[in-house]
């Protein structure tokens, strides 16, 4: 039926065929991904028993936030020590720069390298602040994110029937924080799977 008529949506005309290679494509992906996943060892399930879901879930979550903390103390830093720098260069106000007057040059500068310092934050200072926290139940944890990553890889939605009415719910489930976030997660992947099927 899509294959021999075209969807007329306000003034824009789909092709069926080329959106049906664009969703094939994202399936074989996604399939590939699917295929490639982790498969854990006898010992590594051995380890991974030690640790309870609702203990996992729990380092994960102070995990995120104490990447968020490592992005803000990061961007800080780096604004600082930016600041630091410009702030004992002699600076000639009619002296213009790409253009532009340098004090407007210099505070773009400074912005950027707080930008650059809050992306870098969470593998910088978060994440060996967490295994500092945890180095006791780091294997353990590292063991356990691999198996929860491959279930939610697998329990997710297809992407490619997203629309504007119908998002993708956390497609990788990183605001899951405990059994609770897990179980809306699961009911907005159904949700969301029940949209796309009455819409096709």
């Amino acid at each position: 039926m899509f294959a021999t008529r075209n969807i007329t949506i306000g003034v824009r005309t789909l092709r069926p065929t080329s959106f049906l290679k664009t969703r094939s494509f994202l399936q074989q992906r996604l399939q590939s991904t699917l295929k490639k996943s982790y498969e854990p060892t006898k010992s590594e399930l051995d380890i991974a028993s030690k640790m309870s879901w609702e203990q996992f879930l729990t380092m994960r979550k102070q995990q995120r936030r104490l990447g968020g903390i490592g992005s803000i103390a990061a961007a800080i830093l780096a604004m600082g020590a930016s600041f630091s720098y410009f702030s004992q260069i002699e600076i000639d106000p009619t002296e213009t720069l790409f253009g532009l007057d340098i004090f407007t040059v210099y505070i773009g500068a400074i912005l950027c390298t707080g930008f650059v310092g809050f992306m870098l934050g969470p593998a910088v200072i978060g994440d060996p602040l967490f295994a500092i926290i945890n180095r006791k139940n780091m294997a353990t944890f590292r063991i356990k994110q691999k198996l929860f990553l491959k279930h939610i890889a697998k329990m997710r939605v297809d992407a490619s029937r997203q629309s504007m009415n119908n998002p993708v719910p956390d497609y990788y489930g990183e605001k899951i924080g405990s059994l609770k976030d897990y179980r809306q997660w699961l009911r907005d992947c159904n949700e969301y799977r029940r949209k796309a099927k009455e819409f096709l």
